[in-house]
């Protein structure tokens, strides 16, 4: 039996147990917003950056939840539980329809929910396919409408890859589920933010990490022939930290094996973010 436990509209129970509306506007229009808290030593990483990008999220979506409920249920989540590092998955949903209808009223009661899993946070290696971004024109919200990332990720999933990196209009913008990040002569790169890429969590840290321990970061918009020319690339998020991307599927590339700069990265980070 799955012993994973949830939360559902106030109500903690086993996550087997819990059923929604087959009207909820999540369920019918994936209208709704999410985020992954991670914990480690039962203490979330960034927990206020997290509820501040929620919100910000649900904003955009017109939604407006209840944050101190929110920030309650996942600590709730956390602290009732035997795990001691993983991640909670938040979702707030617009709410139920009495009839599916793409006209919302204005008076729905938003859903909430959670889970809790367990997670070990190891280091991680991943070989990657370069794609042309599909995805809608507001990657900015972490919305749970993610079909396209899921048929990018499953195409690269078919060819070997673990992840993708995309690119719209020849400009990297991110991974399926991470930021993108790369050494350039001997410059840490990251595309700048946009609408075409969620403003990760993991990301603004990293780049604070690495700021206080007196490394740089370009933030600008990087074609993919930069990104081909990298000696190191790697993806960040709130699962993976920092991981290394080892090799772009049918591409020229030339990430090379041993880098110092990348090597201090590393360090650092690690530093910065389990302390």
């Amino acid at each position: 039996m799955d012993q994973t436990r949830a939360v559902f509209q106030g109500k903690f129970d086993l996550l087997e147990n819990i059923k929604i509306s087959p009207l909820s506007r999540g369920y019918t229009f994936s209208d709704g917003v999410y985020e992954v808290v991670p914990f480690l030593n039962k203490t979330p990483i960034a927990f206020d950056d997290h509820i501040k990008r929620l919100k910000n999220s649900a904003s955009a979506l017109n939604i407006f939840p209840d944050l101190s409920k929110v920030s309650s249920e996942i600590s709730a989540l956390i602290d009732a539980n035997e795990i001691v590092n993983g991640y909670v998955y938040y979702q707030i949903s617009r709410g139920q329809d009495l009839t599916r209808n793409h006209l919302y009223e204005s008076n729905l009661e938003p859903e909430y929910f959670g889970y809790i899993k367990n997670h070990d946070f190891h280091d991680q290696q991943f070989k990657v396919l370069l794609c042309d971004d599909i995805r809608w024109n507001r990657c900015d919200i972490k919305s749970i409408s993610l079909l396209p990332n899921i048929l990018m990720m499953n195409d690269a999933a078919s060819k070997g890859c673990k992840e993708i990196i995309m690119h719209k209009e020849g400009l990297v913008t991110e991974a399926g589920a991470s930021n993108v990040f790369f050494i350039m002569d001997e410059n840490i790169c990251t595309p700048k933010l946009n609408n075409n890429i969620l403003p990760g969590i993991t990301r603004s840290m990293t780049i604070e990490i690495f700021k206080k321990n007196g490394i740089d970061v370009l933030e600008e918009d990087f074609q993919v022939k930069h990104l081909l020319s990298a000696s190191k690339i790697w993806l960040t998020s709130s699962t993976k930290g920092m991981a290394e991307v080892f090799d772009i599927l049918s591409q020229e590339h030339n990430i090379k094996e041993e880098s110092l700069l990348y090597d201090k990265c590393v360090s650092v980070f690690k530093k910065g973010f389990f302390n």
